[in-house]
């Protein structure tokens, strides 16, 4: 039998300190961002038009922060999480530039933890993964942690290494895009709410609920080119404990942030993903809603015309959120974002 196909790290073939570049690298295209338009129903204004963006001093519509995460995200999977059994959380995420139609994306992660299960069948690998442009500027940086299967249970557990991270990416640590905010239009926005218009506490119910697809769930996760088996190989999902597909958690962000547009259309550029986890399982003919809660609120250092959120975004399945539920969570995802001031 030839040895040449690829079966994954296991939780032993990770170390501390290891340097993993991951293949392939990716030109993002406009292709992308209309077949991810038509995936997530995303209405941003800067990310939806050239006269948007390039009224504030872009050079054309950027990519949506959220489709090059997860072409990144995409791009790391087969070489972190082919063997996973969950993926467990994110933290210390900052969207450090914007990226273009053009633009391509290479993808390398270091490991910074492992930490065997009591089980001993399992372990933890937490990673750090960045994404870089053609010009090796690094666009985008995240850490994740991950559960990975072993590939003996009876191989001698390594020594246990917990990084430290942050529970959010400080104000002064988020960059902004170079913009002439007086050029902002609340009209083509859709909405007149400014950054002085939230309070920290305030909630926000996004109302509209939508269902996700099978077929369009599976569309999404090869458009971000994840091998990972359980979102889209029907025969292995089969012999997992739920039985069938899952929905990749990252296909839930981007519907979530696409439902937030209600109540916070003028929340235009996410700057950091400063914690989450996927609380339970979607599947196919779910319904989604989310809410969101302002956790804080500062100025942009050294921007009198800019300002960030906070946000704390829930989504559930199959229930409507008018009355904020924290049952039916399926997704619980903390993110700064910033917005015009004025």
């Amino acid at each position: 039998m030839s040895m040449k196909s690829w079966t994954g790290n296991f939780f032993e073939d990770f170390a501390v300190g290891q340097e993993i570049v991951h293949a392939t690298p990716r030109t993002v295209n406009t292709g992308d961002v209309a077949l991810y338009t038509a995936l997530t129903g995303s209405r941003f204004a800067v990310t939806s038009a050239d006269s948007f963006a390039q009224a504030l001093g872009l050079r054309s519509a950027p990519i949506d922060p959220w489709l090059a995460f997860h072409m990144v995200f995409g791009k790391s999977v087969p070489d972190v999480s082919f063997n996973a059994v969950a993926n467990l959380g994110y933290a210390e995420g900052r969207f450090l530039a914007p990226i273009y139609p053009g633009d391509t994306l290479s993808v390398s992660s270091t490991v910074i933890g492992v930490r065997e299960n009591s089980n001993g069948k399992t372990g933890v690998v937490y990673v750090r993964t960045s994404g870089t442009n053609q010009a090796r500027e690094t666009v985008m940086q995240f850490a994740r942690w991950v559960m990975v299967a072993k590939r003996d249970p009876a191989s001698v557990a390594p020594e246990p290494v917990v990084p430290e991270l942050a529970d959010h990416v400080a104000v002064a640590d988020l960059l902004a895009p170079t913009l002439d905010m007086a050029a902002y239009d609340f009209a083509a926005s859709g909405e007149p709410h400014r950054w002085d218009d939230y309070t920290v506490g305030e909630r926000i119910d996004h109302r509209v609920g939508i269902t996700i697809e099978e077929a369009e769930h599976q569309m999404a996760t090869r458009l971000y080119q994840n091998t990972a088996r359980p979102h889209y190989d029907a025969h292995y999902a089969a012999g997992t404990r739920f039985g069938k597909r899952l929905i990749y958690g990252g296909h839930v962000i981007s519907l979530a942030r696409a439902l937030s547009f209600n109540g916070l259309a003028n929340a235009f550029w996410p700057v950091a993903l400063n914690g989450g986890r996927h609380a339970a399982p979607v599947f196919a003919g779910d319904t989604i809603h989310a809410w969101s809660e302002v956790l804080a609120k500062d100025p942009l250092p050294g921007r009198a015309d800019l300002g960030s959120l906070r946000l704390r975004l829930v989504v559930t399945s199959n229930r409507p959120c008018v009355d904020f539920p924290e049952e039916d969570m399926v997704l619980d995802l903390d993110t700064t974002v910033l917005l015009p001031r004025g």
